[in-house]
C-alpha cells in the first residue's frame, strides 16, 4: 500500500518552510508592490479627472469673460460709430453752412461788382454818347 516514510515528511517540511520564505520574500513583497502601484494608477486617475473638471471649469470662465469682452467691444464699437457719424454729420453740416455762406457772400460780391460795372458803363455810356453828339453836331 502506500508507505509513508522520514524523507516525505523532510521534504514537506521543507516544503512549507520554503513556502513560508517565498511568501514573506517574494510573494507578500510583489503583492503589496502590485497593490501599491493599483493605488497610484486609480489615485492619478481621480486627480486627471479632478484636474480636467477644473480645466473644464476655468474654461467656462474664460469663454463667459470672452463673451463678456465681445460685448463690451460691440457696444463700444457702437457707440464709437454713432459717435463717428454725428461728427461727421456735423462736420458736413457746417461745411454746408460755411458753403451756403460762401456762395451767397459771392453772390452779393458779384451783384455788387455788376451794379458798380453797370453803373460805370452808364456814365461812360452817356459821356460817349454826348462826344458823339458834339462831334456830329460840330462836324
Amino acid at each position: 500500500m502506500l508507505d509513508v516514510n522520514a524523507w516525505f515528511f523532510a521534504q514537506l517540511a521543507n516544503f512549507i518552510l520554503l513556502l513560508i520564505i517565498l511568501n514573506s520574500l517574494l510573494y507578500k513583497p510583489f503583492l503589496r508592490l502590485f497593490k501599491e502601484r493599483d493605488e497610484n494608477t486609480k489615485g492619478a486617475l481621480e486627480k486627471a479627472k479632478a484636474l480636467d473638471r477644473e480645466k473644464d471649469g476655468l474654461l467656462a470662465q474664460i469663454e463667459a469673460k470672452l463673451t463678456e469682452a465681445r460685448g463690451k467691444a460691440r457696444t463700444s464699437f457702437e457707440s464709437l460709430s454713432k459717435e463717428g457719424a454725428d461728427v461727421q454729420r456735423s462736420a458736413l453740416e457746417a461745411a454746408q453752412n460755411e458753403a451756403v455762406e460762401i456762395n451767397r457772400k459771392a453772390k452779393a460780391d458779384l451783384e455788387a461788382a455788376t451794379e458798380k460795372a453797370r453803373a460805370s458803363l452808364k456814365s461812360d455810356v452817356e459821356t460817349f454818347a454826348k462826344q458823339i453828339v458834339e462831334k456830329l453836331v460840330g462836324a
